[in-house]
């Protein structure tokens, strides 16, 4: 007796549900990055061969270059709650526009009294708007110390962590300017820190 032949038919799978959720991801991924902002201060980092990655979360970084210290932290949550606190302690409010708008602002260098006029500014404005003078860190009015007292109480309230310090300094900028923001860090007993360089061939 014959064997029976089976028709074979060809396999088709459609593929259009997939094209779908992964248009969906990459619209979610678009419309929920936040775009790295440029460095307000630009600054040559010196060469190093030692290499270690620094945290991406719970770290601070001030930048030193031509007489001028900025000043970031990560995290929104962590810059609002920063924000919140120069505030009360300058006595500023602050709205909730200008508290979100202050949340996506990256490295900044503005003394506290300008600093409503310079979040409200866009991004193109605030490099020539002339306010950009850098954080005060003279004695009678440091404020860079008080940047930095904040920001560390944001995230031990708020991530029960201790936040890390990196310093992003000019290789060219005179050793007083870099030794009068480690005095700074000393006296809020931050005696561990992160020396940002660029990586140097191994000879």
């Amino acid at each position: 007796m014959p064997r029976v032949k089976v028709q074979r038919k060809a396999l088709t799978i459609d593929m259009t549900a997939m094209t779908d959720v992964s248009f969906l991801l990459l619209t979610f991924f678009i419309l929920t990055a936040t775009a790295k902002q440029p460095d307000p201060l630009d600054v040559k980092i010196p060469t190093s061969t030692y290499t270690i990655k620094v945290p991406d979360q719970d770290i601070a970084l001030l930048t030193i270059g031509k007489g001028k210290v900025f000043f970031e932290t990560t995290g929104q949550d962590i810059k609002i709650a920063t924000l919140e606190k120069i505030g009360k302690q300058y006595q500023i409010v602050f709205s909730p526009e200008e508290k979100k708008r202050f949340s996506v602002i990256g490295s900044f260098g503005v003394p506290v009294q300008n600093l409503k006029a310079y979040i409200m500014m866009d991004g193109a404005k605030r490099t020539s708007s002339g306010l950009e003078t850098g954080i005060p860190t003279d004695s009678a009015n440091n404020q860079l110390a008080d940047w930095v007292l904040h920001s560390r109480q944001a995230v031990a309230e708020l991530h029960s962590s201790a936040m890390r310090v990196s310093i992003k300094g000019d290789a060219e900028e005179e050793y007083p300017s870099v030794k009068k923001i480690i005095d700074i860090l000393q006296k809020q007993k931050i005696n561990k820190f992160s020396l940002l360089t660029n990586a140097e061939a191994l000879p």
